[in-house]
């Protein structure tokens, strides 16, 4: 009898890719005559930090400079960085991948916990030495919901 073996993290739950692929097609729309596309988590972005290169695949992404890359590689900075927690990521997501995405400045993160419903909505400032720091902007839950929408990218 064959054996298949698995290695990884396990699989994450299908309420995680829906919220990626509802967050897509709903951005996909709205971008369409812009010079902007949004991307699903089937990209990667290769930046240096801290001397070090870094291989990330967001959840979803909104770039505007769409032209510099190679294969499904991106070396440019997105605005918008979306993750979608889960049990084996959002340690990963609230600690690394975040401080990763403060020192490449990119202008907004989201967090998005489908279990709680909730997203906590980050925007980019500069600190006194002018230094790169993420500040809680919003966190939309079922009673704010109206009031969801992308900082840098109104309406």
């Amino acid at each position: 009898m064959n054996h298949i073996q698995l290695t990884g993290t396990a699989g994450a739950y299908i309420e995680h890719s829906d919220v990626i692929m509802n967050f897509t097609a709903t951005v996909y729309r709205q971008l369409k005559t812009s010079t902007c596309k949004v991307y699903p988590d089937n990209v990667q972005y290769k930046w240096v930090v801290d001397g070090h290169e870094k291989i990330i695949i967001p959840d979803a992404t909104i770039n505007c400079r769409v032209h510099a890359k190679r294969g499904n590689s991106f070396f440019d900075i997105p605005r918008f960085v979306m993750e979608v927690l889960s049990e084996s990521s959002k340690k990963y997501d609230r600690g690394e991948k975040m401080e990763i995405y403060r020192k490449m400045e990119i202008d907004e993160y989201w967090i998005v916990d489908w279990e709680k419903r909730e997203i906590e909505i980050y925007n980019l400032d500069y600190d006194e030495n002018q230094e790169p720091q993420y500040h809680l902007f919003k966190t939309i839950t079922r009673k704010n919901k109206d009031e969801l929408e992308i900082v840098h990218f109104p309406h």
